[in-house]
């Protein structure tokens, strides 16, 4: 997928972050250690994820596998610099009443998707064999499609993802930070339910929590749907348009230890509009109106992390040169002529070498 550009610059590619639904994925996040030379492995292992996605993706051209990786607020800093990203900042901690969105340490996420989970399983193992030294694990989930796209709680989960075009525009910067066109925020949670309490529920009350008929997945009408519905309160309007996300949850557990669980993760161009809504479910709206489905669902992890392009993966400079010369790189790049990397073709993000970002 790539995204619009002005005339005269060539199109930037963006990572697979609107790759289609998949049967099977897993989650990795991590923090960097300390040291310059994790900082080095790290920069290094940029440049060479799409050679190692491709290894891999070679044994089943079929299986359909993707790997997206994201950059905390601090490890932008540690990994690339200035300039940052124009949103990226640590995850917002929300409290109200019993409810709580925690924020949780995660410099780096991998999200891998695949049609078979062990497509997924062969590039986690690869990935941490690359970078392993370098970072320390913090959490790992293995998620599944459950029947027909149904979460844990017998609902459809995704049903109002933006299709087509549309997706380019809800999840891919554009004109608004142009650095860092082509890339996306991406926010991610791991809820767990209280299945027993959910499933005493009659499925009427099940349908006025969620917003949707359980069986036909038909929104229910303004009518008779509450005003605290979960689809009512995570719906983002702004100047008369609704502001869409692309959602990728998935179901994960282990039955043995009573672990039921929904795995969040949305992009979007930017994190304000998962944010709102997390504020409208946390807290209300108006405050007190809050998702009801909390009453049974709790997060347990919460992070915010970029997402950049993949012309900016592959163009990662090598680790090592001095700050002096990063400093003179930057002020020729700002006096040179405001049509130069027009006239030269450069992207603009990712292949300048007087770009501080990446020297």
């Amino acid at each position: 997928m790539t995204t619009p550009v002005a005339a005269g610059r060539l199109p930037v590619l963006a990572q697979a972050v609107a790759a289609p639904l998949s049967r099977a994925a897993i989650f990795l996040v991590a923090t960097l250690n300390p040291g310059s030379e994790h900082r080095a492995t790290l920069r290094s292992f940029c440049r060479d994820l799409a050679a190692l996605l491709r290894a891999v993706e070679f044994r089943d051209l079929e299986g359909s596998l993707s790997c997206v990786v994201g950059f905390g607020s601090d490890a932008w800093d540690r990994v690339f610099g200035q300039p940052r990203p124009a949103e990226l900042h640590p995850f917002r901690e929300i409290r109200a009443g019993a409810r709580h969105a925690v924020s949780t340490p995660g410099d780096l996420l991998f999200h891998i998707r695949a049609k078979r989970m062990d497509l997924c399983f062969e590039l986690a193992t690869q990935l941490m064999a690359r970078i392993g030294n370098a970072v320390s694990p913090v959490d790992e989930v293995h998620g599944f499609r459950y029947f027909d796209d149904r979460d844990l709680i017998g609902f459809v989960d995704g049903t109002e993802n933006p299709r087509d075009a549309a997706v380019a525009d809800a999840v891919l910067i554009g004109d608004e930070d142009t650095k860092f066109a082509g890339s996306s925020y991406v926010i991610v949670q791991k809820y767990l339910h209280d299945l027993g309490a959910w499933n005493a529920l009659s499925t009427e009350a099940q349908e006025r929590i969620i917003g949707r008929t359980k069986l036909s997945d038909i929104e229910l009408d303004d009518s008779v749907k509450p005003t605290s519905a979960h689809n009512a309160l995570t719906t983002i309007v702004e100047d008369g348009k609704e502001i869409k996300i692309l959602r990728d949850n998935m179901p994960f557990g282990r039955p043995t230890h009573g672990e039921f669980g929904t795995y969040f993760i949305g992009y979007s161009r930017s994190p304000r509009t998962i944010e709102q809504m997390l504020e409208n479910m946390f807290i209300g709206r108006p405050p007190g109106n809050y998702d009801r489905l909390l009453d049974f669902s709790r997060a347990v992890t919460g992070t915010l992390f970029f997402v950049p392009s993949a012309t900016f993966l592959e163009n990662v400079a090598e680790d090592g040169i001095n700050e002096e010369q990063a400093v003179e790189d930057q002020a020729a790049a700002e006096t040179s002529s405001p049509n130069s990397q027009e006239r030269d073709g450069s992207l603009g993000i990712g292949s300048l070498k007087g770009d501080t970002r990446h020297e």
